[in-house]
């Protein structure tokens, strides 16, 4: 059959040339390759013009082939445009030209007017007096240094004063080093991430203060770019985190290197603050703005606030270095008398500060009973799902009269629904009076604290010089009480003399926390860690065998050198989940003579007291507790205590003189060894209630929700002397009879 060389199909070409005696040359992958490359040059879709497939093959193989480059060289060469590319992108270029040069100099030199001129959407109503002070307080810490204080109501905008005081002493270059600080790191890097955005998106900053604000946009938020960055060649040197920035290092910028950091009230935090610059020049801070250095929390303990006090007397006021003044301005608000704040304001205790209180009304309206009649019809809209317009129609019809003898430090303060800054005033003091007081007065009530209350300080003063674990000459009963939480056992240990003067020789905690200070909620040695694998039944079953044997075991020695046992231990059976595992360990411990689950009540005035109660057979009643005659299923006799009257008794117990009878003190002599303890002791308050007649002091917890799990620890050991036979002198039903004197003529002359 004859072929047709112009016309030749694959398969044809394919058998022609790999039979040509030079085995496999041409398959059929590469045909298709050569076919899609060469085109219809060689022949058409369907066929192959040998020749001209032949004259393609010769003018490919004689054409220059490029340069076959090795792999790590082709990646070397990337690298070298990849890093031209990155160095070009580097470099912000120039800087754009000030918008407004008078109007950049007239705000550096004012701060008043810095704050008008570019943060009008944060201060977009009219300054009180109040404010204009505040500024003027901060101007005078920037350039001239020294340290003030204020207190402010909330919502005055103290924050966004000192953050703006921040970029304004920066922008200024009137304080190289500027830290802004508040009561915890969160805190204070959210108050820093409000300047960086500021800085990176206020419009009228960026026109006029091109050389801070545009090397911190052409970072576009994307912090490695902070590592490379140039103008004009030469590193900005700028930084960009959470806790500390640098602004970008530029010639002839006011703000060049300027450094801004933030702390939390922590002394870990705050020590240790430097900055080394490209000069080899080392800076430390020289101003401090100090926003809220205080939470709820540490507000009403007062160990926390002195604690919080030394960091800022120490810590914070040493930050500049040895040898060199820093300047502080601290805005706050009052929580409690005697918090931090308080204590800072007052100028006998801290003149340095110059503390100054600011409120919201300097003098109150006179006509009370048209605000009394206000508040009922604004209550009365309210309550029926109104929105209170009633009483602002009355308060527009008798404004004058309303007005009359008020003096409100922000008139422009007001909602929309409102006529007036008085009106705003009085409707938060309508809302909650010991609130309005304390967060918008300065002025907070102690209505709260109760009457007659001792403080903790006044306790943890309270030591009679003996050391932990001694009982004191005259004691006659060791008690114990344990109370039970899922994380850790509370436990106290008070020795008792017949006329219920006592003392606390030893408490502590289960496991023992190895901490000065700490709650209930941030325990970190748990009884779960404690007893590995166990459940929280199991665990808290170890934790109280484990306190049985270390302390109802042990030998106590008296002063004098007498053998003592703890006589009664109580434990707490209240929390429901683990009150079946406590009749069990009272039940089958070796000490189960002496241990007796209790059951605390809450009796209060309108309640039935224990006195009145209907005695069963084999109830054993006591003052104020009893101990019923059936024991149930669980086999245990347990104590049931009027909490409300005991809280009282230890209450007065810690009242009384030292030396007098019925005292109540302290081991050691280092009172800073009970503050926390004495905090627990003072974690509730009473109110003095009558109802059917009765009048009973009702403990009630405060606000700030503190721990008092060694007060409940006191009470169940005051009523453990009491079991054991313990009584005031005072409450005694049974007098010793007195024997008549005898001579000792007489005994002999009866005996002869």
């Amino acid at each position: 059959m004859q072929i047709d060389l112009q016309r030749l199909k694959p398969a044809e070409l394919m058998r022609l040339i790999n039979n040509a005696g030079f085995g496999t040359i041409l398959t059929e992958y590469r045909l298709r390759r050569q076919r899609n490359q060469a085109g219809y040059a060689i022949g058409s879709d369907k066929t192959i013009n040998l020749f001209k497939y032949a004259a393609w093959l010769t003018s490919e193989f004689f054409q220059t082939k490029p340069q076959i480059i090795d792999y790590i060289e082709k990646k070397r060469i990337q690298a070298i445009k990849s890093a031209d590319a990155v160095r070009a992108a580097q470099d912000i270029g120039q800087l754009p030209e000030v918008e407004n040069p008078s109007r950049k100099i007239e705000s550096l030199s004012s701060f008043k007017i810095f704050c008008e001129t570019y943060f009008k959407d944060v201060f977009y109503l009219s300054w009180s007096p109040d404010h204009i002070h505040v500024i003027n307080k901060i101007e005078r810490a920037v350039l001239e240094g020294g340290l003030f204080a204020l207190a402010m109501p909330r919502g005055s905008g103290k924050s966004s004063l000192c953050q703006v005081a921040v970029i304004w002493s920066a922008l200024s270059g009137k304080t190289p080093f500027v830290c802004l600080i508040a009561a915890s790191a969160d805190r204070a890097q959210n108050l820093l991430e409000n300047i960086k955005t500021w800085l990176e998106t206020n419009l009228l900053l960026q026109k006029d203060f091109p050389e801070v604000c545009y090397p911190i946009m052409r970072l576009e938020r994307i912090a490695n770019r902070q590592k490379g960055q140039k103008y004009l060649g030469v590193p900005t040197r700028i930084e960009w985190s959470a806790d500390k920035i640098v602004l970008p290092t530029i010639s002839d910028s006011l703000a060049s290197g300027v450094v801004i950091s933030c702390s939390g009230m922590r002394g870990s935090d705050i020590r240790g603050q430097q900055h080394a610059r490209p000069d080899g020049q080392v800076v430390r801070p020289q101003l401090v703005l100090i926003d809220d250095p205080q939470t709820t929390e540490s507000a009403w303990s007062p160990s926390q606030s002195q604690r919080r006090e030394s960091i800022l007397a120490g810590d914070v006021l040493g930050m500049a270095g040895p040898g060199k003044k820093i300047a502080g301005l601290m805005a706050c608000t009052i929580i409690r008398p005697s918090d931090m704040a308080s204590r800072i304001l007052d100028r006998e205790k801290h003149p340095d500060w110059q503390g100054e209180r600011t409120k919201m009304i300097y003098s109150f309206p006179t006509n009370e009973n048209l605000w009394s009649k206000y508040a009922e019809l604004r209550a009365d809209s309210l309550r029926n799902d109104g929105d209170g317009k009633i009483a602002t129609e009355f308060y527009i019809a008798n404004r004058d009269a309303m007005d009359a003898g008020s003096n409100v430090a922000w008139e422009s303060r007001f909602n929309p629904d409102e006529i007036s800054a008085l009106q705003h005033a009085m409707n938060l003091k309508f809302r909650d009076e010991s609130a309005f007081f304390a967060e918008y007065q300065n002025e907070p009530r102690l209505d709260d604290v109760g009457e007659e209350m001792l403080t903790s300080d006044e306790i943890s003063q309270k030591t009679n010089g003996y050391r932990c674990g001694v009982v004191p000459v005259g004691s006659s009963y060791l008690t114990m009480f344990i109370d039970v939480h899922q994380n850790a056992l509370y436990w106290l240990v008070v020795a008792w003399e017949d006329n219920f003067s006592g003392a606390i020789i030893d408490y502590g905690t289960y496991p023992d926390q190895r901490r000065e200070y700490f709650t209930l909620r941030d325990i970190q040695n748990t009884l779960m860690l404690a007893t590995k694998g166990a459940g929280l039944e199991a665990a808290i079953y170890a934790g109280l065998e484990k306190l049985s044997a270390e302390h109802l075991g042990r030998i106590y020695y008296r002063n004098d050198g007498v053998e003592m046992r703890i006589g009664c231990c109580l434990i707490d059976a209240n929390w429901g989940q683990t009150t079946d595992v406590i009749y069990q360990f009272c039940r089958q411990s070796i000490y189960a003579n002496i241990l007796y689950p209790s059951h605390g009540q809450y009796v209060g005035a309108s309640g039935i007291p224990f006195s009145e109660h209907r005695r069963q057979r084999g109830d054993r009643v006591g003052r104020h507790w009893r101990i019923p005659g059936s024991v149930g299923n669980r086999a245990v006799r347990h104590v049931l205590i009027d909490t409300n009257y005991w809280k009282t008794f230890v209450h007065s117990r810690l009242s009384v003189l030292m030396g007098d009878a019925g005292c109540l003190s302290l081991y050691g002599h280092d009172s800073k060894r009970h503050q926390l303890l004495s905090e627990h002791l003072t974690a509730e308050y009473r109110v003095r209630t009558t109802a059917n007649g009765r009048t009973v002091d009702e403990w009630k917890n405060r606000v700030s929700n503190p721990d008092n799990h060694w007060f409940d620890c006191l009470v169940g050991c005051a009523v453990g002397a009491s079991m054991q036979g313990a009584e005031l002198s005072t409450l005694q039903t049974q007098k010793i009879p007195i024997r008549p004197k005898i001579r000792l003529s007489e005994l002999q002359r009866n005996k002869i």
